[in-house]
This record gives C-alpha cells, structure tokens and sequence, in this order.
C-alpha cells in the first residue's frame, strides 16, 4: 500500500507521485519505463519500504500523470527537469538513490550525467536502459569496426531494437496499441517475457500510445548527435542476460563513461522487477548501504567492473 500520494507541476505538466515507507530513511527513488507505469516497481518498493523511503512517480504520459502530444514535450531537458521536480517537492535538499529501468533509465543518464540534479545522486542502478548519448558511440565504434564481431553486434542490437523505428512512424503505433496491443498486453508479458504484473493495469493502452513520443523525440536526435556523458557517482548495472530488447552487448563500453561500475548480472528477461523482485530488491538494498557505508569499492570488489571488456579486445584484434 502507499503510505502517501502527492500531485507535483512540472511547467505545466501534472506528475502522479507514490512514496512507501518513513520519510525519515534513506530516500530511494524509481523511474519506470515503457510502457509500464509506476506499479511496475510496486513489488520491489514494498520490499524495501521498511528500510528505505521509496519514492516512485508516473512519468508524463503514464499512468495518472498528465500526457502531453508531440516531440517537444518529451524531449530529454524536459524529463529530467520532471524528475528534479519530483525530488525537490518530495526530498527537498536532501540527496538520494536513484534506480531505473528501461525507459526510466535512458531518461534518468542525463540527471546523473548532468548538472544540477548529479550533484544529489549517492549511487545510481540502471536495468535494461542505455545512455542513448552512450548508445550513439557504441555505434559510431562498432561502424568503423572492421571485425565480424563488431558487425554482428550492431545488426543483432538492430534487430532487436525494431520496435524503435516502427515508433517513428506517424499513427500507427497509437492505432496498434488502442486496437490489439493494449487488451492483450498481459498475455504478451506472460507468453513471451513470462512474467505476470501483480494486478491488470487501467491505463495501459494509454501508457503505450502516449509513450511512443519518448522514442520520437529523442532517438533519432540523439544517435545521430550524441554528446560526453559521464557519471560522478557510482553506477550498479543489473543485466538480465536474457533481455530481448536491449542486447548485453551495448554495456561493453560502460566503463569509459563510468568510472566506478559495478555489474551484476541476472538469467532474467526484461521485467525482472516483476519475476524477480526479490533478487533486485536485494541488490538495491546491499549497494545502497555500502555507498552510504563509504565501502563499496570492498564490500562489492566481486562485482568492480574491469576496463578491458571483451569487446574492446576483440575490436583490437
């Protein structure tokens, strides 16, 4: 259950805000991604609502927040500037932890890589969600590359990634999802990603349709001119190795942009919040405690990342 509700005004977009636990703990906060809203995270968030003060929001064009039509309500600056909203009304002046998931994760880069919100973050957990500044390098890098390695890694990404380029077509996504996608898209998650959300999701078919404006307004853009992005604080990378969106491939160059990264990695498919949320409760909970302890280069040396992926090996040789 929620312990509070809160309505916040980003400019002149109303957010839907969820907090879990005392406000006097350690403030943990939860993007979501597409074409979830904030009950994607629910299971986890219970779990640490007794530990922690968990805040969760619907991002604009989810859920009870408002949603907005076209490129520029969606572009980057204005949800970064939604989630410092969110903490400056909820957390105001206080630092946090931040986690996110797909979407919520290539979102929440650009508040870690960037002044002024990075300066508040303690620890940042991405899931299944690329920088797409990072993106736009792990490309150009695998184009120039002359490996079989290199080449086949940018065509399997491509291909799993098709979804992206059927969004930038104009109509059509809305129309698939307020005909077939949305009334069937419990079914889809049980058969193909086998996971079952804890209850059916009222705004779902809105959650999907209004939520292709993300991949609209930023992509495109974005690969073709991506810009450094470096994270202060340290980065957990959770990999569900059995991701069929988002290939393990695109962390190989990580570490350049991150200078203290720790991976873990998981035999999970995309929504590992929902068919494992014991497991990531688990590893917010340990790696929020050992940066706040000062002791995460020890208390997770098993997880350091090296700066020597195999990837970068393989395009050497």
């Amino acid at each position: 259950m929620h312990s509070s509700r809160y309505r916040v005004q980003s400019g002149d977009i109303g957010l839907q805000v969820y907090t879990w636990g005392d406000p006097g703990h350690t403030p943990l906060v939860l993007v979501h991604g597409y074409p979830d809203n904030h009950r994607v995270w629910a299971p986890v968030a219970e779990r640490l609502a007794d530990e922690f003060y968990v805040v969760a929001y619907d991002v604009r064009g989810a859920g009870e927040s408002d949603r907005p039509r076209g490129r520029r309500a969606y572009r980057m600056p204005k949800l970064a500037q939604d989630l410092a909203t969110v903490v400056d009304a909820v957390l105001p002046g206080r630092d946090f932890h931040l986690a996110a998931h797909d979407w919520g994760s290539i979102q929440s880069w650009e508040s870690v890589t960037t002044a002024p919100l990075n300066e508040r973050i303690l620890s940042y957990t991405t899931i299944s969600g690329p920088s797409l500044d990072h993106m736009g390098f792990w490309m150009r890098k695998r184009l120039r590359g002359h490996t079989r390695t290199a080449r086949r890694d940018l065509f399997r990404q491509t291909f799993s990634s098709w979804y992206i380029w059927f969004f930038q077509a104009p109509f059509m996504p809305e129309l698939v999802w307020r005909t077939v996608a949305g009334r069937f898209w419990p079914v889809y998650l049980e058969k193909r990603e086998g996971v079952q959300e804890p209850e059916p999701n009222p705004t779902q078919t809105d959650d999907g349709s209004y939520g292709v404006w993300l991949y609209r307004a930023n992509f495109v853009n974005k690969l073709l001119r991506p810009e450094p992005r470096h994270a202060q604080c340290p980065v957990q990378l959770i990999v569900p190795t059995g991701d069929n969106y988002v290939g393990t491939m695109l962390f190989d160059d990580l570490h350049e942009w991150v200078p203290e990264l720790f991976r873990r990695d998981l035999d999970a498919t995309h929504w590992v919040m929902l068919s494992h949320a014991d497991e990531i409760a688990a590893a917010l909970r340990e790696f929020a405690q050992a940066v706040d302890q000062g002791a995460h280069r020890e208390q997770l040396a098993h997880l350091r990342v090296q700066n020597n992926s195999s990837q970068e090996r393989a395009m050497a040789s």
